[in-house]
């Protein structure tokens, strides 16, 4: 198998396999927490979830080097290797990280984001669209760099939206593409498209 840097791989029109995952619970995600930045572990009732659901098989596993999420591929995929990738971490909640709607209600910065539909930049954080163009070029990276028939990505829900939300087809918007903990989509990614072939 070619991995990184060896042989890039530039065409998008072949057809491969692409499993996108959503880490497992953290303590933060139970509490309905904005965690973003803050490097959680998963919680004992994360771990329990991941290991009652049968995973499809990969090449590969890309992941994001946030502790949840690698913790996430060491259950799931217990005998890959896991390439990590920086730009594929969650966003940065800025004002908001770490906190919960009942905490956040009343605030005026909150209350602007909301109304805004989630498109204003978080207080002293990450732009809504900076944050999804990070996420679209680090896939399209990992895709041109790593050959291979069939990968996980094992990332933050926020990433997930972006990634579909860029090249899943029907086009669909990026609050629509919202998955639980552990669960995510099985698709194909092939002429520079994603096709979800079903739920996770």
């Amino acid at each position: 198998m070619r991995l990184r840097g060896e042989n890039k791989m530039k065409n998008t029109t072949l057809s491969r396999r692409i499993i996108f995952i959503r880490h497992g619970k953290t303590a933060g995600n139970l509490e309905k927490r904005y965690i973003g930045k803050t490097d959680e572990p998963l919680c004992t009732e994360g771990i329990l979830e991941l290991q009652m659901i049968k995973y499809p098989p990969c090449d590969i596993v890309i992941c994001s080097p946030m502790l949840r999420c690698v913790q996430t591929a060491r259950i799931i995929y217990p005998h890959n290797n896991i390439l990590t990738c920086k730009n594929l971490c969650e966003c940065d909640f800025g004002s908001f990280e770490g906190k919960n709607y009942m905490e956040l209600r009343g605030n005026h910065d909150y209350t602007r984001w909301l109304n805004s539909a989630g498109t204003l930049p978080f207080p002293h954080g990450e732009a809504h669209e900076a944050f999804k163009l990070r996420c679209v070029e680090a896939f399209d990276k990992e895709m041109s760099e790593n050959d291979f028939k069939s990968a996980a990505f094992v990332i933050h829900g926020g990433t997930i939206m972006a990634i579909m939300e860029k090249y899943a087809l029907p086009k669909r918007k990026f609050y629509d593409y919202q998955v639980k903990n552990c669960h995510g989509f099985l698709a194909e990614f092939s002429g520079g498209h994603i096709t979800i072939e079903r739920e996770i």
